[in-house]
């Protein structure tokens, strides 16, 4: 077995070092047959399995039944994992109509965060229908489990050197030989049709990529610590983490994506597929959100997993605590009597 295999020398404008970044975990042989895995399988899978810790420590708070939680967990990942291969297959159509065998290739990439939303929100939907679930805690609950899902799941795309952006000059840019080989076989991008000699031009002038996978990690946690703060101390209704995740997310993957390379567009058009989606569910959650905090502030409304707990009593928390404090209370009472 080799550990730590395909490495890439990646500099950073302003930091005198080289870092050795490699993008295999391992490679083995199983018989005759050769097996690898990458670092983003394995960044992913601690990413998912933290965001699905986090949604059953939410789930647990609000009093939600964990079993049922395993199957919109089960399902939702399912139509995740459909939904964001569907979703790159659409807009890279005339390559897959070309290679039917590939669609099914999810090992050789190809999958879009925005179509595992929508696939996995739609699986959960009709989920928490035929169990019965409160389908608005759960978007609340994916709200904050996505964010450090998608943030950490961000460091797999380093370790491919993958997902950056275009040139820049400061000191937080980035570059490495697998860049260097990238924009060579798509100047086109980069602005340096008729340049001869690629990494010797970008070597001359001291030019970096944005690391927009560091962009995104860092919006991921400060939105995460924000709507932590939200659901804590200013949840009205349920579903408000949601809209709050569709603004945060949404606003900061419209400014990124317009700085990456690698974008899927709208048919022949000049316009990104994300970043069209991000603006659209930026408004569309916004709108939401101020629309339902104005009902609720005229008509307040307690909320299931906070207020009451309709699998258990009627009674509000703050009921139950008096109660536990006045039967403590009646036995030291007896007790000292």
């Amino acid at each position: 077995m080799k550990l730590f295999t395909d490495v890439a020398q990646v500099t950073f404008g302003g930091i005198d070092k080289i870092f050795d970044v490699s993008s295999t975990f391992c490679e083995f042989y199983i018989g005759s047959k050769f097996v690898e895995i990458k670092w983003y399988g394995v960044i992913i899978a601690f990413g998912f399995t933290l965001a699905a810790l986090l949604g059953g420590r939410i789930a647990y708070t609000w009093r939600i039944n964990l079993s049922k939680m395993v199957d919109v967990l089960i399902y939702g990942s399912l139509g995740g994992i459909v939904g964001a291969r569907a979703y790159y297959v659409i807009f890279e159509w005339d390559y897959y109509r070309e290679n039917l065998g590939e669609i099914f290739a999810i090992w050789n990439g190809g999958l879009a965060i925005y179509g595992g939303i929508i696939g996995g929100i739609v699986a959960g939907f009709i989920t928490c229908r035929l169990i019965k679930l409160n389908f608005f805690n759960l978007l609340d609950m994916v709200g904050m489990s996505l964010l450090i899902g998608q943030g950490i799941g961000r460091w797999g795309n380093y370790a491919n050197q993958e997902a950056f952006g275009t040139f820049t000059n400061g000191n937080y840019g980035m570059m490495s030989d697998k860049i260097v080989r990238y924009i060579t076989r798509n100047p086109d991008k980069f602005g340096l049709e008729g340049v001869t000699d690629i990494a010797a031009h970008i070597e001359e002038n001291n030019l970096y990529v944005h690391p927009t996978f560091f962009y995104e990690f860092a919006s991921c946690m400060v939105g995460f610590l924000v709507l932590y703060v939200i659901m804590k101390k200013f949840r009205k209704f349920s579903g408000q983490i949601f809209l709050c995740y569709g603004i945060w997310y949404g606003t900061e993957r419209t400014i990124v994506e317009g700085l990456r390379t690698d974008s899927l567009y709208i048919g022949n058009t000049d316009l990104r597929v994300s970043q069209v989606l991000s603006m659209v569910i930026v408004a569309v959650c916004l709108v939401l959100l101020i629309v339902n905090l104005i009902r609720v502030k005229k008509n307040p409304k307690p909320i299931e997993g906070v207020d009451f707990f309709p699998e258990g009593s009627a009674k509000t928390l703050k009921e139950k605590k008096l109660e536990k404090m006045a039967s403590e209370n009646q036995k030291n009472g007896d007790e000292n009597g």
